[in-house]
């Protein structure tokens, strides 16, 4: 059955922009719905709207995440302490779930037989947007571009866009890839594809360098609820408000920037630049309250656990039953983590002043090095109990 109609992620980017005429021309003139996905990624989605337009969609839409990405996507995964090989805090892994929900629905509005997208045949993004598809409509009919289409690279697409007069952001000179949302700013490709070079300054976008940071710290209070953060020096805020709000307090410290080499799902190594100012904070914040909260067995445990959910992220399983099940042991385990965290941002350091929780496990009574009720002989018997099996093995080995 010939596909007559399919909705494009549209970012109003070089790749996408090309996509729309491509489409066209290469799916005998079918239907192109541009749909536009607002992740908190602050950029006029209504002037790519236009653009989108213009180029030769019949219809795009612009769609307003901002809260579900915060709220249904980065919170969870902040209950579970998500983080990728201990530094990438998982901000574009988990946009691509987020817009591939409503890539299905609008395809699934209109009547669409096929959703695309400008994912690169090299990159993660095209399993988390097609394994995201699958599950949520295992009939639908993915197109992928970047897997079909001769362009060798960003300067032939940009030859082909000059060529149709499609106006894009990219450039010869600053060929990067920047990906924003709402949890971070990424940066890779072109200049960056060299481990060695550092990356530009002028390319942040969220934070400040370290030496145009402010000379005076700045000190938060972080208060969390059931795991997630609800307010800051006491004053109580929406997901994606309290995100935003942090993004710019942090990011005016230069807080949050991450400079990786990371392993990718489809096996190769790559370089990319992150700047995650408010995750750097909520994580951080919300490290130290659990560790007043969550009893040593139980925080082991989700210590143990959350790589391999991170992993679950990274690849692109958000919708499938294994992390799933992981979530509800996550958030069972954070509701518990009620509480404060204090903390400093001081030319792009972040230190853990001091928590406090309602629930707190901690007891003064028993942990002071002063005069308590703990009977310091106990530790006799604890200790030869568990040097049992050192000693007998120590015994064997002398013969």
């Amino acid at each position: 059955m010939p596909i007559t109609k399919i909705v494009l992620a549209y970012s109003g980017g070089l790749d996408t922009s090309v996509a729309i005429p491509w489409l066209k021309e290469h799916y005998g003139d079918c239907e192109v719905i541009g749909y536009c996905a607002d992740v908190g990624q602050d950029e006029p989605l209504q002037e790519a709207r236009e653009r989108g337009l213009a180029t030769g969609a019949s219809i795009c839409e612009v769609d307003d995440l901002r809260e579900t990405f915060v709220e249904d996507y980065v919170f969870p995964a902040f209950r579970a302490g998500a983080i990728y090989e201990a530094q990438y805090l998982l901000g574009t892994s988990l946009a691509r779930p987020c817009i591939a929900k409503g890539l299905v629905d609008t395809a699934n509005k209109y009547g669409a037989e096929a959703i695309a997208h400008g994912a690169t045949g090299k990159g993660n993004d095209q399993v988390r947007f097609e394994l995201a598809a699958y599950a949520l409509r295992p009939d639908i009919k993915i197109v992928a571009p970047w897997r079909e289409w001769k362009f060798k690279g960003r300067a032939e697409l940009m030859a082909y866009a000059a060529e149709r007069n499609i106006p894009v952001e990219a450039s010869v000179s600053k060929p990067y890839s920047i990906d924003r949302n709402a949890l971070h700013t990424s940066y890779e490709g072109g200049i960056l594809e060299d481990p060695w070079e550092a990356p530009p300054e002028e390319m942040f976008q969220l934070t400040k360098s370290p030496q145009d940071a402010p000379d005076k710290p700045l000190d938060l209070d972080i208060e969390f609820r059931a795991g997630d953060p609800v307010a800051i020096n006491g004053v109580a805020y929406a997901p994606y408000q309290l995100l935003t709000k942090l993004n710019e307090l942090a990011g005016e410290h230069a807080v949050g920037r991450v400079d990786l080499v990371e392993n990718r799902f489809v096996g190769m190594k790559s370089r990319g630049v992150y700047e995650t100012p408010g995750g750097t904070v909520i994580y951080a914040a919300r490290q130290a309250v659990e560790s007043l909260t969550l009893d040593k067995a139980v925080l082991h445990q989700r210590l143990a656990l959350t790589p391999e959910y991170a992993r679950m992220l990274y690849n692109g399983f958000w919708f499938a039953p294994e992390r799933e099940a992981l979530q509800m042991y996550f958030d069972q385990t954070s509701k518990v983590v009620n509480g404060v965290c204090r903390l400093r941002l001081y030319k792009g350091s972040l230190t853990v002043l001091g928590r406090k929780s309602p629930n707190s496990l901690y007891d003064p009574e028993i942990a002071t090095f002063e005069e308590s009720d703990y009977d310091h002989r106990d530790a006799n018997g604890f200790i030869r109990l568990n040097a049992l099996r050192l000693r007998i093995r120590a015994n064997q080995m002398k013969g």
